[in-house]
């Protein structure tokens, strides 16, 4: 039975998950904060950040929120990290008993929370889920197989919405851990931006398979003081999205990565990128959480150093491979 589905960005991945769940025979209602990228889909077939993407008949976008979540059967919130909380606010008396689908992959920066707990801050009982993996949104418009996960604590949530996003070219497995899937989603981001240092440099297969390792030790030493279960980040949203964004310069972060590699300031990366770049929001928001559970986290001290006290990547490297001997584990 198809839904009316509402999704809030109109971002590449919202414009993706929105043609994703058209081409399944689902009503879908966009809502952008942009008139210009509102004509751009309803008029041109089309997506600013995705030229190449031809929208479903199905999907309909507008700049009148409330036109857009009132009459849906479930919401998804595909904004960037940051503006999370100041647009729910926009949308939060028309939720009702709807389950909100977090699509957002990041923390907030002042309350150092979980993306879900900013939701049930605003509205103590909202229905809630995360959707979270490696999926990049030009492969899913391209049908190229791909596997997520949704995490919630809510049975009925589990049981009704994986069917609706399945099909031959998308798969969705189920969790119950939902911060231990927004944990690997958000902080996987500052990992691949170390990628894109780590490749500006040259350092190799050696050193980016080390990093993406280490970097993965990382997460869930600090997930796990968070409450997550250290299996999560093994799976989809943690070891599977660490790859992705790692391996990949199709990834915004790795390229800011690169780019900070090159020399250039957070400003011009931001002018060059053109989008949210979601790992150098959050660094900060690690910091701060690594001091907070007193977690050691050196990849990711070495990347907020690098951004914010204007230490050498290179220097950064050598401080990194000349720390005391350890074993793994530890």
């Amino acid at each position: 039975m198809s839904k009316t589905i509402a999704i809030i960005g109109s971002g590449s991945w919202g414009m993706a998950l929105a043609n994703h769940l058209g081409e399944n025979g689902n009503t879908i209602k966009v809502w952008s904060f942009s008139e210009e990228e509102r004509d751009i889909i309803n008029n041109q077939h089309t997506c600013k950040f995705i030229p190449e993407m031809t929208v479903n008949e199905n999907v309909f976008c507008s700049t009148n929120i409330q036109e857009v979540v009132e009459g849906s059967d479930f919401i998804l919130h595909v904004t960037p990290s940051k503006f999370t909380r100041n647009v729910f606010k926009t949308y939060k008396d028309y939720v009702g008993t709807k389950p909100v689908i977090i699509c957002s992959k990041g923390l907030e920066n002042e309350t150092l929370e979980t993306l879900d707990n900013v939701l049930l801050d605003e509205m103590p009982n909202v229905r809630i889920a995360v959707l979270s993996g490696p999926s990049y949104a030009t492969e899913v418009i391209n049908h190229i197989p791909t596997a997520i996960i949704l995490a919630s604590h809510d049975e009925n949530i589990l049981e009704e919405i994986p069917e609706i996003f399945s099909n031959e070219y998308m798969r969705v497995y189920k969790s119950t851990d939902v911060t231990g899937v927004e944990v690997g989603g958000a902080f996987k981001n500052i990992i691949a931006f170390c990628a894109g240092i780590a490749s500006e440099l040259n350092l190799g297969i050696n050193a980016q398979s080390a990093l993406i390792t280490r970097g993965l030790a990382e997460i869930s030493r600090l997930g796990t003081k968070m409450g997550a279960d250290n299996d999560t980040f093994y799976g989809l949203s943690g070891l599977g999205d660490l790859i992705l964004t790692c391996t990949s310069d199709e990834s915004r972060n790795r390229r800011a990565g690169k780019l900070i590699g090159k020399g250039l300031t957070q400003e011009q990366v931001q002018n060059e990128i053109g989008m949210t770049i979601e790992s150098i929001d959050n660094i900060n928001v690690a910091k701060k959480l690594l001091d907070k559970y007193n977690v050691e986290m050196p990849i990711v001290n070495a990347a907020y150093d690098v951004l914010n006290n204007n230490l050498d990547p290179k220097e950064a490297v050598r401080q990194l491979m000349t720390r005391e001997l350890r074993f793994e584990n530890e």
